[in-house]
């Protein structure tokens, strides 16, 4: 087995080896003078489990661009089989025709990894689950409830928490959490006008003088984490606080998340942290690195990963 990284999360993919006392396999992925990208291999790879470890995270078509060339180099150079491991799935939120002549960007870029070479694609969270129908390869969709569950029982206690769902789509998500802590469940209906701006319409569930933790996939913009926070505590929440899988925090979200009521948001290292993320008061950070790395150990030999999830 050999673990390889491209550039967009290379801490990642290090505690990766690390976990599995490995070193990264070398290798070079590089721009010519016009951003072109070049990719060398310094290792012999020929009948080997490759994992090649790439976020396609900002700028999501650079790294994509990068997982597509090294999977092409990987293939060339005679690796047994080739996993894709991508921690954040890029275009994921683009699974369906929104509007009339809308691309399926999601299902493209399955078909882009597959023809690329890969013969396996490892992923977290994914937006929706129907991408996985998307790839006629093996794909393995893990899920950041684990980790996220040994944090809210190390750091909140008591009958008073409360696990919400920032929007309707993310209930089952929710719901996963809410059993794991034996918790009660609270639901935010939304209506969005338009992509990135999000209204709080109303709250299925009583609120008052419980602690709130909302649970979601991906914050971007922000608008709709901060929004309901703030429907959260006219309602009479105590605090409210989040844990998102991936934290895109895009343009101002940072700013938005530290003027929110949101008393803490707590995301995964699947995508790594822009400076003013570090220096957020009320953003933390907890590691994926040991549940991707025993994911990837036990495909490489051939064991079962959903009993990870149990």
């Amino acid at each position: 087995m050999k673990i390889l990284a491209c550039n967009s999360n290379r801490p990642l993919a290090e505690a990766i080896a690390e976990y599995l006392n490995m070193s990264l396999t070398k290798a070079v992925v590089r721009r010519f003078s016009d951003m072109e990208v070049f990719v060398e291999i310094h290792e012999n790879v020929r009948g080997e489990d490759v994992f090649l470890v790439q976020s396609t995270c900002f700028p999501a078509n650079d790294n994509l661009m990068e997982l597509l060339v090294t999977l092409d180099a990987l293939r060339r150079g005679s690796a047994r089989r080739i996993t894709a491991v991508v921690p954040y799935f890029g275009y994921a939120r683009q699974d369906r025709k929104s509007s009339p002549r809308s691309p399926i960007s999601a299902k493209l870029v399955a078909n882009l990894i597959t023809t690329a070479g890969a013969d396996r694609v490892v992923t977290l969270d994914l937006h929706s689950g129907q991408i996985q129908g998307f790839f006629d390869i093996p794909l393995d969709n893990l899920y950041a409830a684990p980790v996220f569950t040994n944090d809210i029982r190390a750091h909140y206690t008591g009958d008073d928490v409360m696990v919400v769902s920032p929007d309707v789509g993310g209930v089952v998500r929710a719901r996963a959490i809410a059993r794991r802590i034996d918790a009660d469940l609270a639901i935010i209906d939304k209506r969005r006008e338009k992509a990135g701006v999000s209204e709080v319409m109303n709250i299925i569930g009583d609120v008052r003088g419980r602690r709130c933790i909302m649970v979601d996939d991906i914050v971007d913009s922000a608008g709709t984490l901060c929004n309901a926070a703030e429907a959260l505590m006219k309602a009479g929440a105590t605090s409210v606080s989040a844990y998102v899988t991936h934290g895109v925090l895009s343009g101002g979200a940072v700013a938005r998340v530290t003027a929110s009521p949101l008393e803490e948001l707590v995301i995964t290292d699947s995508i790594p942290a822009t400076e003013s993320v570090k220096l957020a008061h009320n953003i933390r950070h907890v590691t994926i690195a040991p549940l991707m790395a025993e994911s990837i150990q036990r495909i490489s030999e051939e064991r079962s990963v959903s009993s990870l999830f149990d």
